[in-house]
């Protein structure tokens, strides 16, 4: 007749396990890309409705407008300071830094304070447009309810 055998499951092997571990933590840690600009311009951001995080943070320039340490109006594109007149090679040169997939799906996130002259915005704008640049989007926080 049949017998039954009495197998017992095998315990699982663990002792790779923190290798992998730290393989793969070594993985996300070599292509997450981390950026932080060092604002030099003082603003403060405007409060909106209708506000998104950017998805693609690979392809995004910030560009700052806020008032520097004189009190004049100042623009930085993302670590340094530039005059509006060099505004369009500005973004030119961060964009030969990108990759070409995102240099193609560039994004500039403009970030200016909520005082802002609606002309340097403009001249701006058409400074981004001489760059090429033509997806912009303007940066500000979300709007409690009791504002």
């Amino acid at each position: 007749m049949f017998r039954r055998s009495s197998h017992e499951m095998p315990g699982l092997n663990l002792a790779s396990m923190p290798d992998l571990i730290f393989t793969v933590l070594f993985f996300f840690m070599l292509v997450t890309h981390m950026r932080d600009d060092e604002v030099r311009v003082r603003y403060e951001v405007p409060a909106g409705t209708e506000v998104r995080k950017l998805e693609q943070k690979a392809s995004v320039i910030n560009v700052y407008i806020g008032k520097g340490g004189d009190g004049q109006w100042q623009i930085q594109v993302n670590g340094q300071l530039t005059e509006l007149q060099h505004l369009s090679d500005a973004i030119n040169r961060e964009r030969k830094r990108m990759s070409a997939e995102n240099a193609e799906r560039l994004t500039v996130s403009l970030k200016a304070d909520k005082k802002t002259p609606m002309g340097l915005i403009a001249d701006v704008k058409e400074a981004l447009q001489q760059a090429y640049a033509l997806r912009v989007n303007y940066s500000g926080r979300e709007m409690k309810s009791e504002e």
